[in-house]
């Protein structure tokens, strides 16, 4: 499958166990040496009407990306 990285930042990042949305794409982390995505980098969950960040970064793991969807990204983590 070839996407853009753009494309992530318009799906839903669900997590299968809990059915839980995480959060939007921030960024990805690279491995230059590879050539291979190492992790998605989601936004931290929002506190005082979405305006403040209530703790820091979320990082996926790519091993921990299930399916990625047309709508939607399939996470499974702790």
């Amino acid at each position: 499958m070839v996407f853009k990285i753009t494309e992530l930042n318009r799906k839903d990042i669900i997590n299968i166990k809990t059915g839980a949305k995480l959060g939007a794409v921030k960024d990805v982390q690279v491995d230059m040496a590879e050539g291979k995505i190492r992790a998605l980098v989601l936004e931290g969950p929002r506190k005082f009407f979405g305006l403040l960040s209530a703790g820091g970064d979320i990082v996926v793991p790519w091993e921990k990306i299930k399916v990625i969807g047309v709508d939607a990204v399939l996470v499974q983590v702790d």
